[in-house]
């Protein structure tokens, strides 16, 4: 997948035109006034007129787009696997703190640099995403830079301009600094001999364990990787993980299932790449509700940071606990030793099963954590976010961050990949992670503007059990 241009990410409510028009006007009124009242316009006169340094936040929704095209373009669209959480974590903690550096509305991230107040934060946030994006994807330079020369062609020149520059890539270099020798793609080999109830690799591709070193990986957030860690899944003897295993077996199956066409579109709908889901969503809900360059540069962070630790948090499980997934458990339920279960050698399920363990669900850890600081940082439980897939070529609104964690829960179980167990246990661990990131980072150091001002705390977004009966 190619980088489209750069002004192809505009979305229609961009600022662009019409601030280029509101200062045609007012340079036009501010000139009729000078003649009428013949005042002479000295050096006092010039400076009232001075614009304050660009710091238009369409540029901050341009190059988180810019960012999902980068990673699946070296990734691919589709890569099972968390990886993707990781690289928009980095991208955006790098442009969070080349805007509040210099705004000055937020504690910056592990950083205590700040900027020039006359720097122009928008050309510091696109020079933050361009500097971390090259030292991750070199391999997309020639598409990076034509982008972002693009960016800077819109801003006006001048030091407000340059001092942004220097100041992004100053913040930019301080993220890569910072994650040097953070265990990206170390060699984490998973050891565990085929066994009841152990993961092994499953069809059709019989795929290795994707990317284990996620597992060990040193959070962006959080002080280690199994700080969240949940308890021991369900005993292969016990009520409960028959129950769970014949629920899948019954929901998730590929042809005569008990799904309906709903249940179904929604299993569907979750079944390609989460991370694009949610960036697509964001920048939609940053340009309808109209956030400044800080709060949206704080939406993408907090949301973004907390997605990679969800990922972290959840190989982190898979590889302590390596539990088999449900097409392995029913075609071999006759060796569990649950008299509840029944084995069924021809069983499939409806979405291909990740090359990584079950428990617990990655989907769900990242959305609960997502949901509880999108809450935190928006003030209210209302996300008003519309959530589109490619798969199904259709869009969700969700109102209430408790729909999108329910959604994803019966998601994952109606195809026919996790146990309903596994995913709301994910959510709720990621409702902890989404906790912790709001108590230690990315908090208001000013009152004067919305989010700041935010004094209701939202309640945290549930994780809804549910069950077969469930028509969501």
């Amino acid at each position: 997948m190619g980088l489209h241009h750069p002004f192809s990410f505009r979305h229609s409510c961009s600022s662009r035109s019409s601030r280029s028009g509101l200062r045609a006007a007012i340079g036009a009124i501010a000139l009729l006034a000078l003649v009428a009242l013949m005042v002479p316009a000295g050096p006092t006169a010039a400076a009232d007129h001075r614009e304050p340094p660009s710091a238009d936040p369409a540029a901050i929704r341009d190059w988180n787009a810019i960012a999902t095209e980068t990673i699946s373009a070296n990734l691919g669209p589709n890569r099972p696997s968390g990886q993707v959480a990781v690289w928009h974590g980095f991208v955006s903690a790098a442009v969070y703190n080349a805007v509040v550096g210099i705004q000055g509305d937020y504690a910056p991230y592990k950083w205590r640099e700040s900027g020039p107040a006359t720097a122009s934060p928008e050309a510091s946030a696109v020079t933050a995403a361009h500097h971390i994006l090259l030292a991750l994807f070199p391999a997309s330079q020639a598409q990076l830079d034509t982008a972002y020369a693009a960016s800077l062609a819109e801003i006006p020149s001048g030091p407000a301009k340059d001092q942004g520059v220097a100041f992004g890539a100053r913040a930019a270099a301080h993220i890569i600094d910072l994650r040097e020798g953070d265990g990206r793609f170390v060699d984490v080999p998973f050891t565990e001999p085929p066994a009841p109830g152990v993961w092994r690799p499953t069809p059709p591709a019989r795929l290795p364990f994707i990317d284990t070193w996620l597992g060990r990986l040193r959070p962006l957030l959080l002080t280690s990787p199994a700080q969240f860690r949940p308890g021991e899944p369900p005993a292969l003897s016990s009520a409960g993980y028959a129950r769970d295993a014949n629920e899948v077996k019954t929901m998730g199956v590929r042809t005569g299932s008990g799904r309906t066409a709903h249940q179904t579109e929604t299993a569907l709908f979750y079944g390609g790449n989460l991370m694009v889901q949610i960036q697509t969503a964001l920048r939609d809900h940053a340009a309808r509700h109209h956030l400044g360059i800080a709060e949206t540069a704080r939406l993408f962070a907090a949301a973004n940071t907390s997605a990679t630790d969800a990922v972290i948090t959840a190989w982190d499980s898979k590889l302590r606990y390596g539990v088999w997934r449900p097409i392995t458990a029913i075609q071999l339920a006759g060796t569990d030793g649950n008299p509840a279960t029944e084995a069924d050698p021809l069983w499939e399920p409806l979405l291909i099963t990740p090359p990584h363990p079950e428990y617990v669900s990655g989907h769900t850890t990242l959305t609960g954590a997502v949901m509880r600081v999108v809450t935190g940082v928006l003030g209210t439980s209302r996300v008003d976010l519309d959530v589109t897939s490619e798969v199904t070529g259709t869009t969700r609104h969700y109102e209430y961050a408790d729909q999108l964690n329910e959604d994803m829960i019966n998601a994952r179980v109606y195809g026919g990949i996790h146990f309903r167990t596994s995913d709301v246990t994910g959510c709720l661990a990621g409702n902890r992670i989404g906790t912790w990131a709001l108590a230690h980072y990315f908090q208001p150091l000013r009152t004067g503007n919305a989010q700041a001002s935010q004094t209701a705390r939202p309640a945290q977004p549930k994780c809804p059990r549910g069950g077969a009966g469930n028509a969501s």
